[in-house]
């Protein structure tokens, strides 16, 4: 049994509200790069080339790569060999969103009640998930989620027979509705299968996977790699302005359902797809 205080996960999560929020992650970065190369469109290009001065200035100036800081997901998970001393652990989480935000200079976005609408002013309570795994470490996930494109995001509850043919329509439909509104290039993470709220959770967990990555099943590989070139293909481009750079990216995770349904939730990001994970 190995014991973690509570002070560490704060001072964890502090530092990777910041990081994630002044350092796109090196993957996304990448294909913003690889983008701005090869996209042909006049305008389209123009704007990949202040995305890339944009990510430079925030790493050089350490300031936010957008203004939309997020409100703060955390997904955690958590060694069952481990002893959490200290704080109750969501105490602990929120303090380190607290402080993160308040140290660097993070836009607080977070209102107390959905419909009161007042703010918290700290950017608290973030959204955390658990996981307990063997062992006696923990993983924590910071990702900091705009809600520009968090708005654009669709929870579909197909039928069986709807298929895998189903399940494109309503991942291309979600995108074209998205449009410029979640300011293209995209990363696209799909869940599909389990309930409404799991597959949710599967399309928010996908985002968080390096977008050079496939899913293990070869069948869902193949279908990442369709799916991001018919993206591509749709002219959506930069902004929303044309252009051949729609998506960077595209997850998708699955898992079991019943037999009487096809959950499909579709997370939509901006290019601005920001995580950090840390092992303590």
């Amino acid at each position: 049994m190995r014991s973690i205080s509570t002070d560490i996960i704060t001072k964890n999560i502090k530092e990777m509200c910041i990081e994630a929020n002044y350092l796109l992650s090196p993957d996304v970065k990448k294909a913003i790069l690889a983008a701005a190369s090869s996209e042909n469109e006049g305008v389209g290009k123009n704007i990949l080339e202040q995305l890339k001065k944009n990510i430079d200035i925030a790493e050089t100036d350490n300031i936010p790569i957008c203004q939309d800081t997020g409100m703060a997901v955390v997904f955690l998970k958590i060694g069952q060999n481990v002893h959490i001393d200290g704080c109750a652990i969501e105490d602990a989480i929120n303090e380190g969103i607290r402080q993160g935000y308040a140290e660097g200079y993070l836009r607080k976005s977070v209102v107390g009640d959905p419909l009161i609408r007042k703010n918290t002013n700290d950017n608290t309570p973030g959204i955390i998930h658990y996981d307990i795994v063997p062992g006696e470490q923990i993983e924590i996930t910071v990702a900091p989620k705009g809600f520009g494109s968090e708005n654009m995001s669709r929870v579909y509850m197909l039928k069986p027979a709807d298929g895998i043919e189903g399940v494109k329509d309503v991942i291309i439909e979600t995108v074209k509705m998205a449009g410029p509104n979640a300011c293209p290039p995209f990363v696209v993470g799909v869940g599909i299968g389990g309930t409404l709220e799991k597959c949710t959770l599967l399309a928010k967990k996908a985002l968080t996977r390096d977008i050079n990555s496939h899913n293990s099943i070869g069948y869902i590989s193949q279908l990442e790699d369709e799916l991001l070139d018919k993206i591509n293909n749709l002219g959506i481009g930069p902004g929303g302005l044309g252009g051949t750079a729609t998506a960077l990216g595209i997850n998708i995770e699955i898992y079991p359902t019943h037999i009487a349904g096809l959950p499909v939730a579709v997370n939509m990001c901006c290019h601005v797809n920001r995580h950090k994970t840390r092992v303590i």
